[in-house]
């Protein structure tokens, strides 16, 4: 018999359909019927027929016609949303949040990432080769359960007690592209097969994750030691069949009724599967992998973005001279450094921009433009840095005890403790905060005329018009907000669990503060390429180099001219979105890779204002554009 899911406000309720013919209208007021009988006051419903409803498919959220037959528009263990009239709106509805109504359908597609090719479409599968060792390693888990007898007999009923006692997480939800990515990262340790977990279970996870059946993990809880147990424990819960989870076909439903819809079943946990599933980096590691991703996203991009400024405020491109940082050989440096040859003014892109003021009287720049492949460097090389332990952590067993099959063992020890990825996540988040820091100052430098010889704040007609000026200040306010979240929490220790766990690394916050500097460094970012290309506006006709204004009409594709005041923020988003794609990279990369690759040769001087042996008779000063 066909059945079906249908979610009425807090409650899911499964209702069965012996005629397929049966309209829409029909499975809504059966649904209600159901709903009232359930609860104590009726939940505040007189009367079912005189009840108004919309209802909608989850998935996809398409709206059903009241007078359509179930068999035409719905297929079995389908969900519905069905949205009582007069019930509020609240569009962050989750189920079972109390006391919280809708009246759209709360079940909606997560939003993209630069990666979700991975986290939404990809699938895993098993090596052949894991089978036979797989089932080594398991018997002999069973082979102690069998020689300490009724001990492990106690352990049997223990082996679920773990999740059941440490689903203790608070706050929001993961989205649904973390958790599959924190299950895949589960599923990648418990396949070094050093947690005697079974075969069975592994499977099942794998299924899982296949179908993109996703637990509700909370994103607080973990202090990192012993391993992320709190959201460990509710990724294990869902599949368990308990608490709830996310499908693309279902939205957030009760546990069981998801995977039932998928074809699924349960993990039913043996000895060791409780403690195999809960306790590991997979957390810190699952966060911090997508911090260090997109913190080398925006480092690259931040180049491109400092080269425009640099061209608008009419800056010289000598600082960058191979000659200069072969002295000092650090990798990001000399990076930075190149990048910004091949995109700024050369023999091989010549810029008119850069040649009205060629032969202008200042010797030397600020330190914001003329330090970029220092400062830009260094966040470089923290990147790779970071990027290195977390790929360690990652492809590491991190279970507690590990099974030894061919010793025939199982040992306690320590590899559950996140303070390699802690501190590493940590460093990042200092490093990649000096991309901001010094993006805001050269904000301000496009924005203040006496600095970059532009209008006040990038815009005519100052006094009626803002600009800029707001944008700079909320750039500075994510600037000082970034300089709290800098404070390593790997430094706080607190002793838990009667003394035993007395030193823990507090790297589920580590990486989740690492996420939040990040993306306020891109949104800094975003705000400062807005403003480099507003300031190109003022240096037309001219032109800059090919890249430079490759970039710039990507910019202009999703943004127009500020010509007069408006609202910004979806300005601010659209660039945003960008950086996030790495459109601004795709533009430019081209031409970086021409130059690197090619190992074309510097143009001798290659900056307007660098010193000359043979200067004109009288040099000329920049002419300030109004």
């Amino acid at each position: 018999m066909p059945r079906y899911t249908v979610h009425i406000r807090d409650e899911w309720l499964a209702v069965p359909c012996r005629d397929p013919t049966y309209t829409i209208q029909w499975l809504g007021y059966e649904a209600l019927k159901r709903y009232t009988k359930n609860k104590p006051d009726n939940g505040g419903i007189d009367a079912v027929k005189d009840i108004r409803f919309v209802a909608r498919r989850c998935q996809g959220q398409g709206l059903l016609d009241g007078d359509d037959t179930i068999e035409d528009v719905l297929e079995d263990n389908d969900f519905v949303e069905i949205a009582i009239e007069g019930d509020t709106m609240s569009p962050d509805f989750i189920p079972y949040q109390p006391g919280v109504s809708h009246l759209y359908p709360s079940c909606h597609t997560p939003k993209k990432t630069d990666f979700d090719s991975f986290l939404i479409h990809a699938s895993l599968s098993f090596c052949p080769y894991l089978y036979i060792r797989y089932e080594y390693i398991h018997s002999s888990v069973n082979t102690l359960v069998l020689f300490w007898g009724s001990y492990y007999t106690i352990l049997y009923h223990y082996t679920n007690s773990p999740i059941m006692l440490w689903c203790l997480g608070v706050g929001n939800p993961l989205s649904p592209e973390r958790t599959r990515m924190l299950l895949a990262l589960r599923i990648n340790v418990l396949a070094k097969g050093y947690s005697g977990i079974s075969l069975e279970t592994l499977h099942r996870m794998i299924q899982a994750f296949n179908a993109s059946c996703l637990s509700f993990v909370p994103e607080k809880g973990t202090v990192g030691a012993s391993g992320d147990l709190a959201p460990l424990s509710h990724l294990a819960l869902g599949l368990m069949g308990e608490g709830k989870m996310w499908s693309p076909k279902s939205g957030w439903a009760d546990a069981k009724y998801v995977l039932e819809a998928h074809g699924l079943k349960p993990i039913s946990l043996k000895p060791k599967e409780g403690l195999a599933l809960i306790n590991g980096t997979q957390m810190i590691t699952s966060l911090g992998a997508e911090a260090v991703e997109r913190a080398q996203a925006i480092a690259r991009q931040a180049d491109i973005i400092a080269a425009i400024t640099l061209e608008v405020l009419k800056g010289t491109s000598k600082a960058f001279d191979s000659d200069i940082h072969a002295l000092r050989p650090h990798p990001g440096q000399i990076e930075v450094a190149m990048r910004f040859r091949a995109l700024l003014d050369s023999d091989h892109h010549p810029s008119e921009i850069a040649e009205s003021h060629r032969f202008c009287d200042r010797v030397q720049d600020a330190y914001t433009m003329r330090c970029c492949p220092q400062v830009h460097g260094i966040v470089n090389d923290t990147i790779d840095f970071t990027q290195k332990i977390i790929n360690t952590e990652i492809n590491s067993a991190t279970d507690n005890p590990m099974v030894f099959a061919e010793r025939g063992e199982t040992i306690s020890g320590g590899n559950f403790h996140g303070e390699y990825p802690a501190k590493a996540l940590d460093f990042l988040a200092i490093g990649v905060h000096e991309l901001a820091a010094i993006s805001e100052r050269r904000i301000e430098r496009l924005c203040n005329p006496s600095l970059s010889e532009l209008p006040a704040f990038l815009v005519n007609e100052g006094g009626l018009n803002s600009g800029f000026m707001i944008a700079h200040c909320t750039a500075a306010s994510l600037v000082s907000e970034n300089k709290v979240l800098c404070h390593p929490s790997s430094v706080d220790s607190l002793s838990t669990s009667a003394a035993t766990e007395d030193h823990v690394s507090m790297g589920g916050w580590a990486a989740r503060k690492a996420l939040r500097v990040v993306e306020h460094v891109e949104q800094v970012l975003a705000i400062e390429l807005l403003a480099a290309c507003q300031g190109i506006e003022f240096l037309r006709p001219l032109r800059t180099t090919t890249p430079l204004e490759k970039v710039y009409d990507l910019v202009r594709s999703v943004v127009k001219p500020w010509i007069k005041d408006r609202f910004m923020s979806p300005d601010i988003e659209a660039v945003h979105r960008l950086l996030l794609d790495q459109k601004v990279w795709n533009v430019a990369q081209p031409y970086i890779e021409k130059y690197n690759m090619e190992l074309l040769p510097e143009s001798r001087p290659i900056s307007p204002t660098a010193f000359s042996l043979d200067p004109p008779a009288s040099p000329r000063k920049r002419i300030r554009l109004e």
